[in-house]
């Protein structure tokens, strides 16, 4: 989140320790680990910071 916050990256936050729709959600998608970071549908599990940059369109 702080990741995305510095690139001035919108995101909605879903906590699944808090939320348990959000865990559901999660383990529904098939992921049992965090973070997930899904961006127009495609899921970069773990903090893959480069996927992640090239998802949103943010240069490496």
């Amino acid at each position: 989140m702080e990741f995305l916050s510095q690139k001035g990256v919108e995101f909605v936050e879903k906590n699944v320790r808090a939320d348990k729709a959000a865990l559901k959600e999660l383990i529904d998608m098939g992921y049992q680990s965090t973070p997930v970071t899904i961006v127009d549908g495609e899921a970069v599990v773990g903090f893959d910071q480069i996927k992640i940059m090239e998802l949103i369109g943010i240069e490496t």
